[in-house]
């Protein structure tokens, strides 16, 4: 049979290392969907396929729509129901619990695209605060356009997700928000 404490001892520090490697693993997605929001979300110019390539990968789920393109040739459709009063969205989730880190990414992506003017939270959104939300902002994209940041964490597929999402509204909704 050989060495046992010393097998004992091979296969714990084994063990030891998958458990890390996994760790990496996930802090690692966990960095890479967040990259991914910031270098992505808030360009006018991310199209659906884009984001399909920009968002691919087993550890990153995202939803995206553009029904009022700035330079895709055609609308990208919702897969689901649009949020109301909104004409854009993407969002960005991955497994775990890192809402804060969300939050903070979106700050940072918000400040380095030049989004920096508060806007009032409009009527769309108000009720979109849920526990996990760990920031909820309306930002004026220009004198006649709002965009609506939310990150946090709720129940997902595997447990907790934290989701990045960035809604841009329509002209209607954004001049009744600005009002």
């Amino acid at each position: 049979m050989g060495d046992l404490p010393g097998r004992s001892r091979y296969l714990g520090l084994a063990a030891a290392l998958a458990a890390m490697g996994h760790g990496v693993q996930a802090e690692s997605s966990e960095k890479a969907a967040l990259s991914a929001f910031a270098d992505n979300c808030l360009s006018p110019h991310l199209t659906a396929r884009a984001a399909n390539e920009a968002f691919a990968g087993p550890e990153i789920r995202h939803d995206f729509y553009d029904l009022d393109p700035f330079s895709a040739p055609a609308p990208s459709p919702a897969a689901g129901m649009p949020t109301p009063g909104t004409d854009r969205r993407c969002e960005v989730t991955f497994d775990g619990d890192q809402g804060a880190q969300a939050a903070e990414t979106a700050r940072a992506a918000l400040a380095a695209e030049g989004i920096t003017t508060e806007a009032p939270l409009p009527a769309t959104h108000t009720g979109a605060h849920r526990p996990g939300t760990t920031l909820l902002a309306a930002r004026a994209l220009n004198p006649g356009r709002v965009a609506v940041v939310h990150t946090g964490t709720r129940p997902g597929p595997n447990g907790p997700e934290t989701f990045l999402r960035v809604e841009r509204l329509t002209p209607e909704a954004s001049r009744e928000a600005l009002k």
